[in-house]
């Protein structure tokens, strides 16, 4: 069974880096789907990057070009989302996603049918 744990999160001031880091377990050799999402306060969850378990596509969301890197280290099975120069759009819980038959750019479609989620972290930027 998958099981995403993220760490990581918490108070930042704004223009501040932080990364976030998703702990996997229960992949085996299938070739997943492994992303980024996050939910602010009174909004829908949305997807911010992916990147393959086995490979290097990733996926960006067009809100945070240029601002994070998705990356991921096989040996260690984590995920890490760093982001740069934060602001308060960036606070949010950030949910670690992993699914099999999806791929980045599908993971990124409003919808997406997601089969593993972590707990979840949250992510406060202050001004």
């Amino acid at each position: 069974q998958v099981q995403l744990v993220e760490s990581g999160g918490g108070l930042v001031q704004a223009g501040d880096s932080l990364s976030l880091s998703c702990t996997a377990s229960g992949l085996g050799l299938s070739n997943y789907v492994m992303g980024w999402f996050r939910q602010a306060p009174g909004k829908e969850r949305e997807f911010v990057a992916a990147i393959m378990w086995w490979g290097n596509s990733k996926y960006y969301a067009d809100s945070v070009k240029g601002r994070v890197t998705i990356d991921k280290n096989n040996a260690k099975n984590t995920v890490s989302l760093q982001m740069n120069s934060l602001n308060s759009d960036a606070t949010a819980v950030y949910y670690c996603a992993g699914d099999r038959n999806l791929r980045p750019q599908t993971m990124s479609l409003p919808g997406a049918a997601v089969g593993y989620w972590g707990q979840g972290t949250q992510v406060t930027v202050s001004s």
